[in-house]
C-alpha cells in the first residue's frame, strides 16, 4: 500500500490554495511551485515550502515535468497532486512520477490517456455501450478527410481539439464556406494550448443541457457516482455558472446517466476522482461528451449537496484506502450553485483584463464558500487563465442557494482589474435562469445584447460620490489650518471626472459643517461623509446611507457599487486633448499578451474588418481587426513578440 506524508501539489491559484487547505487539515506537509510571475502568490504562501520552476510562461513552469519532479525530489516530496489543467490530465506526467517513486495522485496513465483524448475514449465508449453523439474520431487528420466526414456528418457541427478541453480548439460551424478556416483555427488552438492539434468532428446538438456525472473509483475494483451538476450556463463552451443537481433532474434519469457514467469508468478500470460529461436534449435522451480524468472545477458544489470532501477522497484512494462509502449510502442535500469569476471585460468582448489587484473581500455570509488564490496587491499577467477564483452557495432549495449566490456575487469587492461581476448576478438574477428551463444556449439567446455587456453607464450619484473622495482625501492632505481653505468658500469647485473616452463636469460645493453640494448635468445631490478610512466610505446621498469601498491612487479612483466597480480619473488638471475620430486607424493592444501571427506588411492595402494581427492571452486567441480602409502605414510588432495593454501595434492611414 503506498504511503505518503509530503504533497507537491504541481498548479497555482485557487485550485492549489484548496488542495493544500486539505491536505494541511489532513496533517501533510506542502510543497508549492511557482513560476517567476507567481512569486508572492497566496499559494506559495500557504506551503510549508515552495520552489520556482521556471519564467512565466507556462511551457518553462507549470507545463516543465523534468522541473516538478526535480521540485519534489530536493524537497523530499513524495506524493504529487495535479489539481486540474496544466498536466493533471498528462499521461506522461503521470509515468514520469512513478518513474521518480512518486505517488500520483490521479488515475493510471492508460486511463488519462484514453480518456484525455476525444477521439480514442469516443472509440472505446462506443465499444462499451454508452451513449454516443454521430461524428468522425479517425486517425486521418487532413483537410480532405475532415471536409468529407464533415458533409456526410451534415451541418451544424462541431469541431473538437481531441486533447482540449475549456472551450479552447472548440468552434461551431454552421455551414461547409466557413469549414477550413474554422479547423486552422481549431487546430492552432489546440496546438498551442494541449500540444497536440488531432481534432474530431460532431454532430452538432442544437440547445442541449450538459450534465456531468461524478465518479470515484478505488484501488479494490470499487466505482460509484455521486449525483449529477448541471453546467448548461456557458459562454464559448466555457462553463459560467454550474449547479447540482440538475434542476430538471429525475431518479429514473439519474440512476440511468449514472449507470452509463459507471460503465465508462469500468471500461478504464477508473481509479480516483473523474466525471463524465454528457449532453441531455429536450426528449431526455442524452449522449456521451468527454470524461475528465481529474478534479474538475466545479466540484464544490458536488461536496456542499454530498456533505463529502472530494481532495480528502482522492487522498485515500491514493494512499490505497477503500471508498469510505457505497452507492447506497451517499445522500444528496439541497441546492448547490457555482460561479466564476473571470478576469474579463463584457463590456468589451470579454476581452481578458491584466492589471494589480488593488482590493479584494471576499463576502462570506452563511452557507457561501469562496474558492480563490487572491491577494491585495498582486498582479494578474497575461500567462494564465482569467479565472480568478469561484463563488458557491448552499440552500436548502434552489431559490435558496440561488438568492444567497447573488448576494455573495454582489457583495465580493475585487477592485483594480475589471471582472465579469456583473455578468454574473444578471445572470442569476434573469427570470429564465430563476425558472431553471435552460440550455446551453442561454447567454447567447438571453444576453446577446443585454445592458450589462454595453459601455457603462455612470450614475450621477457614482459621479459625486467619486468628486466627494477625490476632495475629501485631497483635504487630508493638507494640515490644518490650511485643509480645505479657499479665498472665497463660497464658490464652487470643478472637476472634470473621466472613464475611459468619456468626461462629465461636475460642480461641487463644499463648505464646513455642512453636506457637499454637488451639480452634475443639471442634477443636484446632497452628500454627507459620513466616515471614510481610505478603504471604505459611509456616504448618505439625499438622506441614503451607503458603505463602498475604494481606493485612491494619485488622480485614479477604484470605487466599488452595487452595479460594479469603476475605475474614474480626476482629469481637472489634465488639458481636453482631441477625441480620435470613430474610424481611427491606430490598433492598439487590447490587453497584455503575445503576437502570434501578423496577417499584413507595411504599404499593403487593407480593408475595414480585415484581420491584421493575432493576439494571444491567457490561452486564447483573439484576432485584431482594422477600424477603416486605408494603407498600412507603420507596422510596430512582429511575431513573437510581448505587448502591453493599450501599445501600439500598427497605424492604417
Amino acid at each position: 500500500m503506498p504511503s505518503f506524508n509530503k504533497i507537491l501539489v504541481a498548479n497555482r491559484g485557487e485550485i492549489a490554495c484548496r488542495i493544500q487547505r486539505t491536505a494541511q487539515a489532513l496533517g501533510y506537509r506542502t510543497v508549492a511551485v511557482f513560476s517567476d510571475a507567481d512569486a508572492q502568490a497566496l499559494h506559495v504562501r500557504m506551503a510549508d515550502e515552495a520552489v520556482n520552476i521556471g519564467p512565466a510562461p507556462v511551457q518553462q513552469s507549470y507545463l516543465n515535468i523534468p522541473a516538478i519532479i526535480e521540485a519534489a525530489r530536493r524537497t523530499g516530496a513524495d506524493a504529487i497532486h495535479p489539481g486540474y489543467g496544466f498536466l493533471s490530465e498528462n499521461a506522461g506526467f503521470a509515468r514520469a512520477c512513478q518513474e521518480a517513486d512518486l505517488t500520483f495522485i490521479g488515475p493510471s496513465p492508460e486511463a488519462i490517456e484514453l480518456m484525455g483524448s476525444k477521439r480514442l475514449s469516443k472509440i472505446a465508449m462506443l465499444a462499451a455501450g454508452v451513449p454516443c453523439i454521430d461524428g468522425y474520431q479517425g486517425a486521418e487528420q487532413d483537410d480532405a478527410s475532415l471536409s468529407r466526414e464533415a458533409a456526410r456528418i451534415g451541418y451544424p457541427l462541431m469541431i473538437k481539439a481531441s486533447a482540449g478541453g475549456g472551450g479552447r480548439g472548440m468552434r461551431l460551424v454552421h455551414d461547409a464556406n466557413e469549414l477550413l478556416q474554422q479547423i486552422h483555427t481549431a487546430r492552432s488552438e489546440a496546438l498551442n494550448g494541449f500540444g497536440s492539434d488531432e481534432l474530431i468532428l460532431e454532430q452538432a446538438l442544437i440547445d442541449p443541457r450538459h450534465v456531468e456525472v461524478q465518479l470515484f473509483g478505488d484501488q479494490h475494483g470499487n466505482l460509484i457516482y455521486l449525483g449529477e451538476r448541471d453546467c448548461s450556463i456557458q459562454r464559448r463552451h466555457q462553463k459560467i455558472i454550474e449547479e447540482a443537481p440538475c434542476p430538471v433532474m429525475t431518479d429514473a434519469l439519474r440512476q440511468a446517466m449514472g449507470e452509463a457514467a459507471l460503465q465508462a469508468g469500468r471500461a478504464v478500470n477508473y481509479v480516483g476522482a473523474g466525471t463524465v460529461e454528457f449532453l441531455l436534449d429536450s426528449q431526455g435522451q442524452f449522449y456521451f461528451l468527454e470524461m475528465n480524468t481529474r478534479l474538475q472545477v466545479e466540484h464544490p458544489v458536488t461536496e456542499m449537496i454530498t456533505g463529502l470532501d472530494l481532495v480528502e477522497w482522492q487522498l485515500r484512494v491514493a494512499q490505497g484506502l477503500p471508498l469510505p462509502l457505497r452507492q447506497e449510502q451517499v445522500q444528496l442535500t439541497g441546492h448547490a450553485m457555482e460561479v466564476r469569476l473571470y478576469a474579463e471585460d463584457p463590456t468589451q468582448g470579454f476581452l481578458p483584463q491584466t492589471g494589480l489587484v488593488a482590493a479584494w473581500e471576499p463576502a462570506l455570509h452563511g452557507d457561501v464558500r469562496i474558492d480563490h488564490g487572491l491577494l491585495a496587491g498582486q498582479r494578474i499577467s497575461p500567462f494564465y487563465d482569467p479565472m480568478l477564483g469561484k463563488i458557491i452557495a448552499h440552500g436548502a432549495t434552489r431559490e435558496e442557494a440561488r438568492r444567497k449566490l447573488v448576494r455573495a456575487v454582489q457583495d465580493c469587492v475585487l477592485l483594480g482589474v475589471q471582472t465579469n461581476q456583473v455578468l454574473l448576478a444578471r445572470l442569476l438574477e434573469h427570470p429564465q435562469f430563476v425558472s431553471g428551463e435552460f440550455s446551453t444556449g442561454f447567454i447567447a439567446r438571453h444576453f446577446a445584447d443585454h445592458d450589462c455587456l454595453q459601455p457603462r453607464v455612470v450614475s450621477a450619484a457614482e459621479l459625486a460620490s467619486a468628486a466627494v473622495l477625490f476632495h475629501y482625501h485631497s483635504a487630508q492632505m493638507h494640515a490644518v489650518p490650511l485643509a480645505s481653505w479657499r479665498n472665497n468658500a463660497s464658490v464652487p469647485l470643478h472637476y472634470r471626472l473621466g472613464l475611459e473616452e468619456q468626461d462629465w463636469a461636475v460642480e461641487l460645493n463644499a463648505d464646513a459643517g455642512q453636506p457637499y453640494r454637488i451639480q452634475i448635468a443639471g442634477q443636484t445631490l446632497s452628500l454627507k461623509v459620513v466616515d471614510c478610512d481610505g478603504c471604505w466610505a459611509t456616504l448618505e446621498i439625499d438622506g441614503i446611507r451607503r458603505r463602498h469601498a475604494y481606493r485612491l491612487e494619485g488622480a485614479r479612483l477604484w470605487l466599488f457599487t452595487r452595479p460594479g466597480s469603476l475605475c474614474l480619473e480626476d482629469r481637472t488638471q489634465v488639458p481636453v486633448s482631441s477625441q480620435a475620430s470613430l474610424g481611427s486607424g491606430t490598433l492598439k493592444a487590447p490587453m497584455d499578451g503575445a503576437i502570434v501571427d501578423v496577417l499584413v506588411s507595411e504599404g499593403s492595402a487593407v480593408t475595414k474588418g480585415q484581420l491584421l494581427v493575432v493576439l494571444e492571452a491567457m490561452k486564447m486567441e483573439h484576432p485584431l481587426k482594422s477600424g477603416i480602409d486605408g494603407v498600412l502605414k507603420r507596422l510596430q510588432v512582429s511575431v513573437g513578440d510581448q505587448v502591453k495593454n493599450r501599445q501600439i501595434l500598427l497605424e492604417v492611414e
